[in-house]
């Protein structure tokens, strides 16, 4: 969509102002605000040109214009300019995200609550897809007769665990026998590799008779399985309810609905992440309509990709109104996010 000079600064004030102000826009107020050094009348026209573009939307109750979500998406597209963060907001990040905590978990948490309070709105994390990432070590420790804790540690520096039960029968060397050969035969194998069949081959010499067997193999691999499994971090769904744009009871019940299935979320960043695999964008931008849960219409929903190693990747985000400061949110993901990747490279 091609505007000439003037619409764009039209569309982009209206975007600006309608963001600090919650209020339409009219032409009166583009002239005092922005020294537009044309007519009220003309600014009209502009205004209802983008109106018939399908940039910009009329609410009944004001002669002042809004914009639409694909005015939104051409703001984004083609007008904005991401902010560079000053040096205190920086330092204001590191020292909220920077910690001794030597836990992944931990790390996506303070990236998290970082992230929501930078921007005032909901944030998100999703742990890193394991599926490319390798087994490194795997302890099988009995922790009484018929439960054990299967303990593995990933090439990406990722510690998971499962706490499984096994045979009463079996005794705490036979576990630790099984969980030697288990560590031994599939150490350095990436873990959508790992089968059953794979796990019963690495005990097959064992003397342990197979009905027991059977179930820790099971079990076992149960638990590397569920390694790959995304956890998601919110943080902040309160701070939407402070917003205007979800005052009114239906939308902040709808949004807060929707936010309560973090497993929706979860698999929406997912598919959208696939798709997008091949662009090389620094971030993505969902708005309005073109997110496709319902109980989000009213929203903006911004992720990125954090790295923790060569091969394995995450996603943060957070989730606004559309009526928000595209450009400073940009830039602050970026900057959390660039602080993460450093953050987890010392786990590396």
């Amino acid at each position: 969509m091609a505007l000439d000079e003037r619409k764009s600064l039209v569309l982009q004030a209206i975007v600006d102002d309608y963001v600090s102000t919650y209020e339409p826009v009219g032409s009166k107020a583009l002239i005092e605000r922005h020294n537009f050094s044309v007519s009220s009348a003309t600014l009209r026209n502009d205004m209802a040109e983008l109106e018939r573009m399908g940039l910009l939307e009329k609410p009944h109750t004001s002669a002042g214009r809004i914009p639409s979500d694909k005015g939104y998406r051409e703001y984004v597209n083609s007008l904005m300019r991401v902010d560079v963060l000053t040096e205190a907001e920086q330092r204001d990040i590191e020292s909220r995200i920077s910690s001794s905590v030597n836990d992944v978990k931990d790390i996506l948490r303070n990236a998290t609550a970082t992230l929501s309070e930078t921007t005032g709105f909901v944030s998100l994390a999703m742990t890193p897809r394991l599926n490319s990432s390798y087994l490194t070590q795997l302890k099988i420790l009995m922790i009484e007769p018929g439960k054990a804790l299967v303990v593995m540690v990933l090439s990406a520096g990722v510690v998971k665990d499962k706490i499984v039960r096994i045979p009463n029968f079996l005794t705490g060397e036979q576990i630790r026998e099984i969980s030697n050969s288990v560590e031994k035969s599939l150490s350095g194998m990436p873990l959508d590799e790992i089968t059953m069949i794979t796990l019963a081959s690495s005990v097959k010499e064992s003397e342990i008779p197979d009905s027991l067997l059977n179930q820790v193999i099971y079990e076992a691999y149960t638990a590397i399985k569920q390694a790959d499994k995304l956890d998601v971090y919110l943080e902040g769904e309160h701070r939407m309810l402070s917003l205007p744009d979800f005052s009114e009871l239906g939308r902040a019940r709808d949004l807060l609905g929707t936010l309560s299935h973090d497993g929706m979320v979860a698999g929406y960043v997912n598919e959208i992440e696939k798709a997008a695999a091949d662009k090389k964008d620094a971030y993505m931008v969902r708005i309005g309509q073109e997110i496709a849960i319902e109980g989000l219409e009213d929203c903006s929903f911004i992720t990125t990709t954090y790295q923790m190693g060569d091969m394995i990747s995450g996603n943060i985000g957070i989730i606004g109104p559309k009526r928000m400061d595209y450009s400073k949110v940009i830039s602050q993901i970026n900057f959390v996010r660039h602080k993460l990747n450093d953050e987890l490279k010392k786990l590396t």
